[in-house]
């Protein structure tokens, strides 16, 4: 990997034959269509001319509202190596929200894909656009000026691309990074894990940190990647077999989601998978079991990263003890953090100092920056401290909710009930309750096979917590619902229990 780089869009193993698949991508119909090296490169290039020759300035930005496709990694290396600000936008956003996130980007162009352009609100005078599979001067194509191009070098505090965060407590904030960032949190990761050889399958959105990172450190390690437009179980099963897939990232439905197919699993040949980066939400015994079952020869790393802070927080223990299954791992020797509050340091709030912190928040001076005076990010998110030093992660603060005087974290009940041999995955959410304020009700996903029932689930519960935790109802479903982000869409489920209580009370 080239280390000279101080563009985040020049971030491109340059040492390996430029004839290497990097990209391994699917038309509309389903073909797969292959970048290389020197493909990604020369559409990088053609792309950054193209918005200098467009008219499009250092320092604006464009908007790409599309399922993940080769053409829109190339379209965001080529904006930063023109020092353009690419913004990626959540296109499961609802028509309004998208609107608002392209006016408070200031969007010069947008592109988009077929499906995208189709359900895109008017656009504002002065903003182009450009459709990836267009033609004419409203096709991506008309923004290609092939040559070669000298990326631009970066201020210190240049902002290399924004992502918008969900929105789930309030309209969408965009967060700045910048190209020091990045290019830090890439070569960290690929300085640690030789990835040449590896063949990546990323299914989760382009518009997210998750997917965004690891097609970033796709190009700074010479590996390829396999990228689907989005997750669906059986074409994710089918490319791990037909592309012999080494190394996936997932989230805890996708694996309940895969193990459903049993049909297509038992045709299917998974055994070359090496590593599954699990993110989002903990691993808990049971889904480690079915991971294993599932994925025989593949370690599995459970990981932690925020939008604000990046990516790089835990990593192994210093001492070489291994790391617990539900633990994100122990803090790294190159990222400060802490938590705080009045149960630290066993448990609190962590905050979390790195060069991947983000530069703040675009046109919202409304939102504190959660930066602390001495430059920790304060994630919101709960964390617990062993005697070890393994951290686990209980929830959001914004998730916690009191019942009776009680605080609860619903990732703590999860644990719990998690732990119950035949519990897959579980999510705990409050209703309202005219003495306790507000009480947790439960959804649980069974191991294939398991026929516990409400009672024992319960039993459980107060079995090894305390009884404040224990849900008071429980629905069993076939799989749990996931917002945009590919994380338990917990307001969903909130929404759907708060229905079913007004029901059946």
């Amino acid at each position: 990997m080239t280390g000279a780089a101080t563009n985040l869009g020049d971030l491109v193993d340059r040492s390996g034959p430029p004839d290497r698949p990097l990209l391994v991508g699917f038309s509309p119909a389903g073909e797969p269509e292959t970048m290389t090296r020197a493909g990604l490169d020369a559409r990088a290039d053609a792309f950054a001319r193209g918005l200098l020759r467009g008219g499009i300035a250092r320092g604006e930005r464009i908007a790409i509202l599309s399922a993940n496709r080769p053409d829109t990694l190339a379209a965001l290396l080529g904006a930063m190596r023109a020092g353009v600000v690419p913004v990626p936008v959540n296109h499961k956003f609802p028509p309004a929200t998208v609107a608002a996130v392209l006016a408070d980007c200031g969007a010069r162009l947008v592109l988009c894909d077929g499906p995208r352009r189709a359900a895109l609100p008017p656009l504002a005078p002065g903003v182009g656009l450009a459709a990836f599979d267009g033609e004419g001067p409203e096709g991506f194509s008309a923004w290609l000026d092939p040559g070669p191009f000298v990326p631009i070098t970066p201020e210190p505090d240049e902002a290399a691309l924004f992502l918008y965060t969900s929105g789930s407590t309030g309209r969408p904030k965009g967060v700045r990074l910048s190209h020091a960032s990045h290019l830090w949190v890439a070569r960290t990761r690929a300085a640690e894990t030789d990835l040449r050889g590896e063949r990546l399958l990323v299914a989760a959105p382009l518009y997210h940190m998750n997917a965004l990172a690891l097609a970033l450190l796709v190009c700074a390690a010479g590996a390829t990647m396999v990228l689907l437009p989005q997750f669906e179980a059986r074409s994710y099963i089918a490319a791990i077999d037909r592309h012999r897939c080494t190394w996936l990232t997932a989230v805890p439905p996708m694996i309940a989601m895969m193990l459903r197919e049993k049909d297509l699993l038992a045709s299917c040949d998974l055994t070359g998978v090496r590593t599954v980066r699990m993110g989002s939400a903990p691993v808990n015994d049971t889904l480690a079991h079915q991971i294993r079952a599932l994925l025989p020869n593949a370690r599995i790393l459970n990981a932690y990263g925020t939008t604000e802070g990046g990516p790089i927080v835990f990593g192994d223990h210093p001492d070489g003890l291994p790391t617990p299954i539900a633990s994100v791992g122990a803090p790294r020797p190159d990222v400060a953090i802490r938590l705080v509050g009045p149960d630290a340091p066993g448990a609190g709030v962590l905050q979390m100092r790195s060069p991947a912190i983000m530069l703040g928040y675009h046109n919202r001076p409304d939102v504190p920056v959660p930066i602390t005076p001495d430059g920790f990010y304060d994630t919101g998110d709960v964390f617990r401290r062993d005697a070890e030093g393994f951290h686990y992660f209980l929830g959001r603060t914004d998730d916690m909710f009191v019942s009776g005087g009680e605080n609860i974290f619903p990732g703590e009940v999860e644990l719990v009930l998690e732990r119950h041999a035949d519990v897959l995955q579980s999510c705990v959410v409050p209703v309202e309750d005219a003495i306790k304020g507000t009480k947790p009700v439960a959804f649980v996903v069974r191991r294939p096979g398991a026929t516990l029932d409400e009672a024992g689930i319960k039993a459980h519960a107060l079995a090894h917590a305390p009884a404040y935790q224990h849900p008071r109802r429980v629905w069993f479903v076939e799989a749990l619902p996931l917002a945009s982000t590919n994380k338990i869409d917990r307001a969903t489920l909130r929404l759907r229990a708060e229905a079913a209580m007004r029901t059946q009370p």
